[in-house]
């Protein structure tokens, strides 16, 4: 049997929070934070390209691609051929490929879901011949 509960402390009298050497460190480097943002703006004003490239990245968030919509008809019929059309619209360059790539996922999903639908319904043909044959 443990001695200690959970959430009791093996040493409730132990060094307190925030006195260790990591937030002495801390603390030291809080104190100077305005003079290290201060010259690493005068560098980056200055063409250090590394300095404006830190001071940039901590302000301002990275930019996303947006990919547009595009309007596209898909045939009717086998998602092969749906799958070749918007292939074709890749090469074509109609298309970005990852919006390319995320629409046949898409078409195989539906494939995949038709699929097991027209299994559930022979199955169910099936089942109703046997119950007739009964």
């Amino acid at each position: 049997m443990s001695r200690w509960q959970p959430g009791q402390s093996g040493n409730p009298k132990g060094r307190p929070p925030g006195t260790g050497e990591v937030a002495k460190l801390r603390a030291g480097i809080a104190e100077r934070v305005p003079d290290i943002l201060d010259r690493l703006t005068e560098a980056a004003l200055a063409g250090d390209v590394q300095a404006a490239r830190l001071l940039l990245e901590r302000v301002l968030p990275p930019i996303k691609p947006v990919e547009l919509p595009v309007e596209m008809t898909l045939p009717e019929g086998r998602p092969t051929e749906q799958a070749r059309q918007v292939l074709a619209a890749a090469a074509g360059g109609a298309l970005a490929p990852d919006q390319a790539v995320s629409l046949i996922g898409a078409l195989a999903a539906m494939a995949r879901i038709s699929e097991t639908d027209e299994l559930r319904e022979r199955i169910e043909r099936l089942e109703a011949v046997a119950e007739r044959d009964r």
